[in-house]
């Protein structure tokens, strides 16, 4: 097995629960009883609690909760961390206050486990219902109930029976079951890190004694090999090309040699070598582990894409896909919106195309006819995607197959994708169908505006690398042309869309926006009869398709310049990288000749 596979183990739990059951303390307790605080440190607080004549609580050895100390609630997804002979724990403190419902959901969602925190006196209440929703809909199978305080009812086996009914009862409607139903009391420690004698009717584990036997849900080798692309870096110093393709796998096993495919674009190479910083190089790394991985083939592929293992089974490739998700934003979920959406590394634009029915969590009761999704409610939808994404249905692998959705600057939505979804019709091909419903036409037709000019309105795209000299290409071609007699226009489409990344987080949103508003200025300018002309760096096949059906009836003619960056795009014409400009032009005339683009005599 590979030396990445056999890494020190690393468990992510979530603790959630109402507001004020005891959340921060049982965490608190933890680190205090498993000798994971700072030297000092839980001297440190009881004294500051004694110089502020407050109690001391456990939930004060949190460095993190600066707020709920002040404030008296958790406002945010606090982390800490604790260790045992066995692995590292990375525990996060989700909020139990409505308000903060969008932390708890991020945190579950990286999470292996949970622990659910219940308080006696207060018994099962409406956070604890939306908590234990949330964490099944999220795929958080591994989940130990904590009944807490129970020194507060005398450690009474009734008391803890009838919350571990109700709760069970209300799960099990989910299909969520838990593993553990643990009394403890976290103030005075009884069985969180030791067994307390105050309760002999309970034989189950300890708190810590179930976390030591919760699996990674990493631990997917036998899967298929999923690794959501990250980033990729270049080197350019001393003479290394190597190209590292950056990411956490995050199911399966990948070896030097295998084939590998990424998705959606379709591209195939093989591995050359694992990378690892400041460490040997490996021959294979698992799930649950970052890699670097170098190919043997240069293949052109951007970050978001989702490299798998040819010969297993390939994930779903596809724009609109029916989802169960849980609103957590301001104002509600519609359809005449675009928001983004990440699944994996990808990041896209997305809308809501359908609400199949919303769910009230608390009843588990159906709510249908719902044309939006509100504030904390749980929907089954069908959302569509501004580019194809690449995903599995959640009950094939689930950490490809969860999402979250940003509204401005702030996570929205969370949730899982259940099935891909076939459509009649797109969002998109309705809007383009919409768009041609409405054009209104003058009494000039097409074919005498190209008797005129000696042409047709072409779109003619110039697309390649960085620094492959396209641009000073295009600009001599309008020159060219101009001369000629033709009515032609230049458009650095670069620096007429800056505006749409200044101030956005996500780039590859502001690119989709751009490609969207190019096509749709295209299809005006080509209508007027123009040769409109124009670059567009590191184009990838989505965006030439997109591009061509935005401009449509008329026609995309598509110039590419330096190394090979298409699986599927054929362009009209091809060009080396810095090509000669003489040759470069006449090629490009000829073949728009040859398209009856030209409309006069040409020969090279």
């Amino acid at each position: 097995m590979a030396t990445g596979v056999h890494q020190r183990q690393q468990l992510d739990v979530v603790v959630v629960g109402h507001e004020d059951h005891g959340k921060s303390t049982v965490i608190g307790r933890l680190l205090a009883d498993t000798g994971s605080l700072p030297e000092g440190k839980l001297e440190e607080v009881r004294a500051r609690c004694a110089r502020s004549a407050r109690p001391f609580e456990y939930a004060f050895l949190l460095d993190a909760l600066k707020h709920e100390q002040a404030q008296g609630i958790t406002i945010d997804t606090a982390r800490c961390f604790f260790r045992t002979a066995r692995r590292n724990y990375i525990v996060h403190d989700a909020p139990g206050h409505i308000e903060f419902l969008k932390n708890m959901a991020t945190g579950a969602a990286r999470a292996d486990c949970a622990l659910l925190v219940i308080d006696t006196l207060e018994g099962v209440q409406e956070n604890s219902k939306r908590h234990g929703y949330i964490l099944g809909m999220l795929g958080v199978r591994q989940l130990a109930v904590l009944i807490n305080k129970m020194d507060r009812v005398d450690y009474r086996f009734e008391v803890y029976d009838a919350i571990r009914r109700q709760y069970g009862q209300f799960l099990a409607h989910l299909s969520v079951f838990p593993l553990a139903y643990i009394p403890i009391s976290a103030r005075e420690g009884v069985n969180l890190a030791r067994r307390g004698g105050q309760t002999p009717w309970y034989d189950g584990p300890t708190v810590l004694e179930q976390l030591e036997s919760f699996s990674r849900s990493g631990e997917a080798l036998d899967k298929p090999f999923r690794m959501p692309v990250q980033d990729i870096y270049k080197f350019t110093e001393d003479d290394d090309d190597r190209r590292i393709i950056a990411g956490t796998v995050e199911s399966g096993l990948v070896r030097v040699d295998d084939t590998v495919v990424f998705y959606p674009s379709g591209k195939r190479s093989a591995v050359k070598s694992i990378e690892a910083f400041s460490a040997p190089a490996r021959r294979e790394v698992g799930a649950g582990y970052a890699a670097g991985l170098t190919l043997s083939t240069q293949v052109y592929v951007r970050p978001g894409e989702l490299l798998c293992k040819a010969g297993e089974p390939p994930p779903v490739v596809g724009s609109r896909f029916r989802a169960s998700l849980f609103w957590m934003g301001r104002a509600p979920l519609v359809r005449d919106r675009t928001y983004r959406l990440r699944v994996g590394a990808a990041a896209v634009g997305v809308r809501l195309a359908e609400v199949r029915h919303v769910l009230d969590t608390t009843e588990l009761s159906s709510l249908l006819h719902k044309q939006e999704v509100e504030r904390h409610d749980v929907a089954e939808c069908v959302l569509e995607t501004v580019r194809p994404v690449a995903f599995d249905p959640h009950g094939e692998l689930f950490a490809t197959g969860r999402f979250v959705i940003v509204d401005g600057y702030e996570i929205a939505g969370c949730g899982v994708i259940l099935a891909p979804e076939e459509a009649r019709e797109s969002l998109f091909a309705a809007d383009l169908r919409r768009r041609e419903h409405v054009w209104q036409r003058g009494h000039v037709s097409s074919e005498q505006r190209a008797a005129r000019y000696g042409h047709t309105g072409k779109f003619i795209v110039f697309t390649g690398l960085p620094d492959a000299g396209k641009e000073a290409l295009a600009k001599e071609l309008e020159r060219r042309l101009f001369d000629r007699g033709c009515a032609t226009y230049f458009l650095g489409v670069g620096h007429l869309y800056a505006e749409l990344a200044e101030g956005e987080h996500d780039k590859s949103l502001a690119r989709d926006d751009e490609i969207t508003h190019l096509g749709q200025l295209a299809r005006v300018l080509a209508d007027t009869g123009l040769l409109f002309i124009t670059t567009l760096a590191e184009a990838d096949d989505f965006e030439i398709e997109r591009l061509r059906r935005l401009v449509a009836p008329h026609e995309l003619f598509v110039v590419h310049v330096g190394e090979a960056v298409f699986a599927r795009v054929q362009p009209d014409v091809t060009l080396p990288s810095r090509p000669d400009h003489a040759s470069a032009l006449a090629e490009i005339e000829a073949s728009l000749s040859r398209h009856n683009v030209l409309r006069w005599d040409y020969s090279i």
